[in-house]
């Protein structure tokens, strides 16, 4: 008997109907799924965005050859008296544009919730900034303190480390662009960690302790994604304070101050969107390890990017 072709997905090959039994076909039982262009089987987890390597993935279900044509969806009929009728089809309506409001018009504060990990951390800590305040108070130092200049990196040993240099950035983080930068360099990176690497530019003395109200800018690690209806800003910060971290937005801006370690770091960071926010509806999760920024966006839909390009004086306010 001559060969016939198996219609089964994924495995269109010949076969000879005597020799068919119950393990000769490898094949796929669902459907092709294409979403956000991932192409993919719905009885596997297998995905690409190549439709070539989609048409090869090896089939997950093991049966037997079918030779019969999958039904094909009934089409509509039409009779040869409608061919010569004119039917009229309209354009839809453009939807409405909202007007892009200005960066400067008030900003009001994102609701907050102070996430159970973060509680956590924070009664934890409690203790060991009870003991760190009682060295400080003695004008004690404690092996292994950290310099609490930017980007220095040294720490205490011993009265040995107060007569060491200490090179250090005396400006601010800046993020704009996609670039990283600190105010008082000229260097400019895209890197994150190359960013946090750039030695100071500055010379100076190490500082192990701040004063009380002594509150320094300092660089996080700063990223964000987004879905369909929601961008996420996730800022890095371990155990902030709750009582001093805010996020302030209007439609197209958003304005966030983070403090942290122990009050004596604040991580800021003023952004223009590059779409519209609906700020009702957006709020701030402080965590154990981040502050995480949900803003929901006006209108579902991919942003090319997260802030506007282009330089933007925010320093008058309205």
């Amino acid at each position: 008997m001559a060969e016939v072709l198996c219609y089964n997905k994924g495995c269109g090959k010949k076969f000879d109907p005597k020799k068919n039994n119950d393990s000769a076909c490898t094949y796929h039982a669902g459907g092709p799924i294409f979403h956000d262009a991932q192409k993919s089987w719905s009885c596997c987890k297998k995905k690409s965005t190549d439709f070539t390597v989609f048409l090869n993935f090896p089939g997950c279900t093991t049966g037997r050859h079918s030779n019969t044509k999958p039904v094909e969806p009934a089409k509509q009929n039409s009779n040869s008296g409608d061919r010569n009728e004119v039917r009229e089809f309209r354009a839809p309506l453009p939807r409405e544009v909202t007007e892009r409001p200005s960066p400067k018009e008030p900003l009001q504060r994102l609701k907050t919730t102070v996430g159970a990990s973060l509680k956590q951390a924070l009664a934890k800590k409690k203790p060991a900034e009870e003991g760190s305040e009682e060295n400080s108070a003695a004008g004690e130092v404690s092996v292994g303190t950290t310099c609490k200049n930017n980007a220095c990196k040294k720490t205490y040993e011993d009265e040995q480390s107060n007569e060491e240099d200490c090179w250090y950035h005396p400006g601010t983080p800046t993020f704009h662009e996609g670039y990283k930068f600190w105010s008082c360099c000229t260097k400019r990176t895209t890197d994150f960690n190359e960013f946090l690497s750039q030695a100071g530019c500055s010379k100076g003395k190490h500082v192990w302790v701040k004063e009380e109200g002594d509150t320094k800018n300092v660089a996080c690690r700063f990223d964000w994604h987004q879905t369909g209806a929601l961008v996420v800003i996730s800022i890095y910060a371990k155990v902030c304070d709750p009582e001093k971290t805010f996020v302030e937005a209007n439609k197209v801006r958003v304005k966030m101050n983070v403090v942290f370690d122990q009050g004596n770091s604040q991580f800021q960071q003023d952004v223009v969107l590059r779409g519209m926010i609906d700020v009702e509806k957006s709020c701030v999760n402080l965590l154990g390890t981040k502050v995480e920024v949900k803003l929901r966006k006006l209108e579902p839909g991919s942003w090319a990017g997260l802030d506007m390009p282009g330089e933007v004086d925010l320093d008058e306010e309205v």
